[in-house]
């Protein structure tokens, strides 16, 4: 009987350790079944957020225990909290949890417009028919109630100036007209509108379309166009801009409509105008293009953009950063809380080593013309002057320019937009300086050694069939000082023979040819050849006198003619102005010192001389060296209807003048206005007013 007994209570004692080991066990996973699926349920919540799916996030709510809350009012207050922000890259870190896990302590940061934001904050769940929903109040921000708003306050950086080496104001602050209508005072909508539309060439379509947008009421202010403000002291001037004169009379028009109203705005301003378009570019409103290409780099869409030349070079220093605050604003219009604040920083200002007066006397010069020019410290590298012409008016752009004007500009056969100093060209006989110094360099030209009087045209025997080199001027002796000052192609045509392809094409590669130039700006690849090498005699021939297949960029052009003032070393171009800039050696020791001063004896004599190409550059003042240039341009020999590009490069040869320069100019279409002879009149002027 004890037995039994023994038995039965050895068999209830392990039915009730068994049960426990159960029921914990149930206790245990329900736990954490439950700490799983609230965490797991907020992450969730909070995936969505990165997703801008508010509808999902609203499905997770308690709607009884968070105020009620419509899905569309729940969409369109986390909507414009979260994208009004900028919100990305949410994340958040469980901290605690407190009564079984219904209420959750959590760490969440994300980025916004103004910054990282961090904050804890708390969220509690409750259980609805056999699932947890979280209970919604509103908890963006710990301290934000539903009577509060988020609010952005954005100030806009300034953008940096560009500036000359003098400090003068190359692109910076300015001052416009914005011409618009107020309109509760317009009389005749339609005649005004078409009106408007004919003064300030805009489509009628525009002005109507700005005067229907949801903001305007009758006494806001519709800005339609930006025009260029009209200064009184430059018409009263004896001899005012007759443009200036024009844009008077045409302001004075647009006031005498009903509701035309004109402000003063601050813009972008170019005060070199045409003068400095193609250096300094422009800068224009940033399109949906930029915003995308741009993203996570500060821009919005009222941000501007530099849209070529220096204002798009250097746009990540020049534009600075937005500063933002983001903070909370109470009931009554009163700043609660600040949650994040970055403050402005203006953009940085640009120094150039242009001279602005050098930039607008070769301008003045060459403006008519389809031209390029360099101008260079030869000693330093630092280039003074980049010029292209014609030109067009950085300003316009920032103006908004006219469909009018925008056609005129494309359309117009010279090429206004077109940027030469960039391109590359044919050098002609400003080459031969560079054929003389290989020649030296290789020890294959004796400068004394006469090649000969071949009268005026020349070839090497009957296997050139009908091609002759011909040249403008014969040349007895024959030597290397006589050929230059009287520019004799045939002369350099025979040193070029007698270097060889390789001699002259690997000297050519030592010099830069084939690479790119180390600039700033992005040049044109001077060559040799249109293949890989020089493929015939004649067109070796052609090559010693800068014609054949050579062509070359007027900066590059400039750089090796550094090498005639620094001996034998070509320095480095530069174009940021440092007071303390040290010259940097672009190719070190590439022409021996002996090569360097023969030639560059030849080139004083180019200008010095009488009888010389250069002469008309001579003053007594100073010494100058330098070669003139004339480039035919062909399709074939018996072509009678080919152009000519006229070239000078001049020099000052005393390193202790005040004002050191070497200038390249190049002037497409000279056949008929007097070839090199109509560029050194115009450089000419240019020298006597820059070294006066």
């Amino acid at each position: 009987m004890k037995r039994k007994k023994f038995e039965w209570t050895g068999r209830l004692i392990l039915i009730i350790f068994s049960l426990i080991l159960v029921l914990s066990l149930i206790f245990f996973i329900t736990k954490q079944t439950h700490k799983n699926t609230t965490e797991q349920l907020l992450t969730e919540y909070m995936n969505y957020i990165n997703k801008h799916e508010y509808e999902k996030m609203y499905k997770m709510i308690s709607k009884e225990h968070s105020s009620n809350i419509s899905m569309e009012e729940f969409v369109k207050r986390n909507k414009n909290i979260y994208e009004g922000l900028e919100t990305k890259d949410l994340s958040i870190k469980i901290l605690n949890e407190k009564s079984n896990g219904k209420e959750i302590s959590y760490l969440t940061s994300f980025n916004t417009l103004a910054g990282e934001v961090k904050f804890q904050n708390e969220v509690n769940f409750i259980k609805e028919k056999f699932e947890y929903k979280l209970v919604w109040k509103d908890s963006i921000f710990p301290q934000l109630e539903s009577t509060d708003k988020v609010r952005i306050d954005t100030v806009e950086a300034e953008r940096g100036q560009i500036l000359d080496r003098n400090g003068k104001v190359l692109a910076g602050k300015g001052v416009a007209s914005s011409v618009g209508l107020v309109p509760g005072k317009i009389q005749d909508k339609e005649n005004t509108i078409i009106k408007l539309a004919e003064l300030l060439e805009v489509d009628i379509d525009v002005i109507k379309n700005k005067l229907s947008a949801e903001w305007v009421k009758d006494d806001s202010f519709v800005p339609i166009k930006t025009i260029p403000k009209v200064s009184e002291l430059e018409l009263m001037k004896i001899n005012p801009d007759e443009n200036l004169v024009k844009l008077k009379e045409n302001q004075e028009e647009l006031l005498s409509i009903p509701g035309v109203m004109i402000n003063d705005i601050e813009v972008r301003d170019y005060p070199l105008k045409e003068a400095a378009s193609h250096l300094v570019g422009y800068i224009q409103k940033v399109t949906a293009e930029d915003l995308e290409e741009n993203k996570g780099k500060g821009y919005d869409s009222n941000s501007v953009i530099g849209r070529s030349g220096i204002e798009s070079l250097y746009e990540d220093k020049l534009k600075g950063q937005n500063g933002c605050m983001i903070y909370i604003e109470d009931e009554f219009g009163n700043r609660k809380d600040i949650i994040v604040d970055k403050p402005v920083q203006n953009g940085e200002d640009i120094q150039l080593t242009i001279d602005a007066e050098l930039q607008k006397v070769l301008y003045e010069q060459f403006k008519d013309d389809k031209s390029c020019s360099v101008a260079m410290n030869q000693y330093t590298g630092e280039v003074l002057a980049l010029v292209s012409t014609p030109s067009f008016n950085s300003n316009d752009f920032v103006m908004g320019m006219s469909d009018k004007l925008w056609k005129s500009l494309n359309e117009d056969e010279r090429q206004p937009l077109y940027n030469r100093f960039r391109q590359v060209w044919c050098p002609g006989s400003t080459f031969k300086p560079v054929t003389a110094v290989i020649g030296l360099d290789t020890g294959i030209l004796d400068p004394v050694e006469d090649y000969g009087n071949e009268g005026l045209s020349w070839q090497k025997d009957s296997s050139w069939g009908d091609y002759y080199v011909t040249t403008l001027h014969e040349t007895e002796p024959a030597t290397l000082e006589n050929a230059m000052i009287y520019s004799d192609n045939i002369y350099f045509a025979k040193v070029a023979l007698k270097l060889g392809e390789n001699n002259l094409t690997s000297f050519l590669e030592k010099l830069g040819f084939n690479k790119e130039i180390p600039f700033d700006i992005k040049m044109s690849i001077s060559q040799y050849s249109n293949t890989e090498g020089i493929k015939s005699e004649i067109q070796l021939a052609d090559s010693g006198y800068g014609q054949g297949q050579i062509l070359i960029n007027p900066l590059h052009l400039a750089s090796i003619y550094s090498a005639f003032s620094n001996d034998g070393n070509i320095i480095e171009p530069t174009l940021l102005y440092n007071p303390n800039y040290n010259p940097n050696i672009w190719m070190p020791e590439v022409i021996q010192k002996e090569s360097i001063h023969t030639v560059l004896e030849t080139m004083k004599k180019v200008i010095s001389e009488p009888t010389a190409t250069g002469y008309g550059l001579h003053r007594e003042e100073y010494t100058l060296a330098g070669k003139t240039g004339t480039a035919e341009i062909k399709l074939s020999k018996e072509d009678a209807t080919g152009t000519e590009l006229g070239w000078m490069a001049v020099f000052t040869t005393d390193p202790n003048i005040e004002n050191p320069i070497l200038l390249i100019s190049m002037v497409e279409d000279v056949k008929n206005i007097g070839g090199s002879g109509y560029v050194v009149q115009k450089d000419k002027r240019v020298l006597d007013q820059y070294l006066r």
